[in-house]
This record gives structure tokens, sequence and C-alpha cells, in this order.
């Protein structure tokens, strides 16, 4: 029989108190291997060359060096990738002016992945020295070029390039002619947009078309190809249902 404490009468232990025992030494053993594990892997991922970046993988430049791109994202080779804060690195390759979006990923082991996209070039614009800024639809200076891009129309405006950016005139031109039947749109060789319900084409012939504001794309286009059986100069169809020639 056992005494107190799971003890036999002759002092020795029991058999259920040596089973209690050994779980005890058990789970001290468990949890002390749980620890090691754990500090383990947090030594690996924060401050071992385990998974630490070895590469800086750019995609999606074509206007932009890549070597560029991994410049302004500043990552140090040898940083532990759970230290790295894709947002920052996001937000340092954003400033490049010839990038609208990137996201950044990492790759484990040892890779970090900048996937950027490039503004696209919509309309020219004429320097005054010669040659052409291409911007985009927000207005941005995408690049500069000696001659005008074939079937990119030439942007009409007094206003400085510098003042463009996030300019709604630019901003309507550029849906007006992402709009276009593509007919029409081959012919366009300039836009102008004294505000963004004035959008106004000239076709290579010469002649003009007063398109409005963007929207109602299929209307319009309907009433020009009527109106333009008239063989009229300037043709006004920013409210198709009274559109007129001159």
């Amino acid at each position: 029989m056992s005494g107190p404490g799971g003890s036999s009468r002759d002092g020795e232990p029991s058999r259920g108190g040596r089973r209690r025992r050994r779980g005890r030494l058990v789970a001290v053993s468990l949890l002390l291997a749980a620890l090691g594990i754990a500090g383990g892997v947090t030594w690996a991922l924060f401050d071992s060359s385990v998974f630490a970046v070895r590469s800086v993988v750019v995609t999606g430049t074509r206007l932009v060096p890549e070597s560029e791109v991994t410049a302004v994202a500043a990552i140090r080779p040898g940083t532990p990738l759970i230290r790295l804060s894709t947002a920052q690195i996001a937000g340092r390759v954003l400033t490049i002016r010839q990038v609208v979006g990137v996201r950044v990923t990492k790759s484990w082991p040892d890779r970090v992945v900048i996937a950027v996209r490039e503004r696209t070039s919509v309309l020219a614009l004429a320097l005054p020295r010669g040659g052409f800024d291409l911007i985009d639809a927000n207005g941005v200076v995408v690049q500069s070029a000696p001659t005008r891009p074939p079937g990119m129309p030439l942007y009409s405006t007094t206003a400085a390039v510098s003042s463009l950016r996030d300019d709604p005139d630019v901003g309507a031109a550029a849906a007006v002619l992402g709009e276009l039947p593509a007919s029409l749109r081959s012919s366009v060789t300039s836009v102008s947009a004294p505000s963004p319900d004035q959008v106004t084409l000239t076709l290579g012939s010469g002649v003009t078309i007063l398109w409005g504001a963007p929207g109602d794309a299929v209307a319009k286009a309907k009433e020009l190809t009527i109106l333009m059986q008239t063989r009229a100069r300037s043709y006004d169809v920013s409210s198709p249902a009274t559109a007129v020639t001159y």
C-alpha cells in the first residue's frame, strides 16, 4: 500500500508516483526543446545569414534601368528578409518619375522581387527648343524624343509642362483618346482641351471635331459618321442629340 505522497510503506516511491515524476520530466524536456527551437528560429530569421538578402530581381522595366530601381530601392545585401519593409521599399521606388506602380515581395529564403509598372506616354508636347516631351494621362513627362512618335497626337496647350501634372484637361484629353474608335483614333494628329468638357480633335486632313467631355463615345461616333458625309471642316458632337457641322 502507498503512504502519503505516493510512497509505499517501506519508503520507496509507488508506481504511480514514478509515472508522475517521469511525466514532469518529459514535459520539462519538451518545453526546453521548444524554447530551444523557437530561439533557433528567431536567430535564423533575425540575425543569421540563412534568410538574408542575396539577390534583388527587378521586372517590368523598359524605360527605367534596372540599376536605377535597385539603387533607389536601397536594399542592403545581407539584411535579414524579415527585417525588410516592403512598403518602405515600394515608397522609395515610386519616387522614380517614370514609375506609376510597384509591388515588392519577399521570395524566401533570400530574394526580393520588385515588379515595376511604368507610365505610358499618350500625348506629345512640342518644345520651344525643338523635340518633344511625351506625357502620360496624368500629365507626367515620361520621356523626351527628338521627333513625335508615329500615331501619338500632339497636345496643344499654352501651359508650361511643369504645370500639367494631374491637370484635369490632360486627363480628359487622354480619356477621350482612349475611347475613340480605332479608325478615328488613327487619324487624330493633335488634341486640345481648354476645359475637360471641351476636348477638340484635329485630324490629319485638317478637320476639327469638338468631342466634348469623355463619355457617350458610341453615340458620338455614330453621329459623327453620319455628319462626315457632308464633308464639312468642323463637327460638334459634344452633345450627340444636337450634333452639328460648321
